[in-house]
């Protein structure tokens, strides 16, 4: 379960600010957060991932106030806890496909690779319609492609939520929905609260509940 409570944040420069005065999402929830450019959705996101930390207030996950944390026990909790969904992949060109969905293993501590792991990756590359490139590397590959990559690599951790900023974005409609698909089922098989920022309206209808971030507000 993520919530939120009395949030504030502002960047040190300019004059962006967000608020969030209360927001719950439960087990296995699919919430579509939507609204204007620059309204602060990625950095509500980076909040959530404890990438970024508020000047006050609370974010719980599971029970737990990840804005305590130090920035160590963050990543740690972050890589373990939390598929994270970009919209810069942030893969590396030196690693194949299946390697790149591999990559949390290699960075963190706390993460155990093993041949179950290699064939979660390889299971997933191919649900995901990346199973005859899983021996590429990113630079023989489309930007579509490489994005099924992020999405990938997000799940193979198992994690406990989700949280995507535009992962169909590159997508043509059939990828977008097998995409949209696969992350819709690992919510419901995980029970995994899944947070996708979406420009794509005809998206929302799939979701429990769209939120504009500035209705959190008030």
């Amino acid at each position: 379960m993520i919530k939120v409570s009395d949030l504030l944040f502002h960047y040190p420069q300019g004059g962006f600010r967000l608020q969030v005065s209360s927001l719950s999402i439960q087990p296995a929830e699919k919430v579509a957060l939507i609204g204007p450019s620059g309204s602060g959705k990625t950095t509500l996101i980076n909040l959530l991932a404890g990438i970024l930390l508020p000047e006050s207030g609370r974010i719980e996950i599971d029970g737990l106030d990840i804005t305590t944390l130090p920035v160590e026990d963050r990543q740690d909790f972050r890589l373990v806890k939390m598929g994270l969904i970009f919209q810069e992949f942030g893969l590396l060109d030196y690693l194949s496909v299946l390697e790149n969905i591999c990559l949390p293993y290699r960075i963190s501590p706390v993460l155990q690779m093993d041949d179950a792991v290699l064939s979660r990756a390889a299971g997933l590359a191919v649900d995901i319609g990346l199973g005859d490139r899983r021996l590429r590397y990113p630079e023989q590959l489309s930007q579509g492609e490489r994005q099924r990559i992020e999405v990938c690599r997000a799940l193979v951790t198992r994690p406990a939520m989700i949280l995507a900023d535009e992962p169909t974005g590159n997508l043509d409609p059939d990828n977008r929905d097998q995409v949209m698909q696969q992350l819709f089922s690992y919510a419901n098989q995980a029970d995994a609260p899944l947070v996708v920022i979406t420009h794509d309206h005809e998206l929302l209808p799939l979701f429990d509940r769209s939120i504009d971030i500035q209705d959190l507000a008030s």
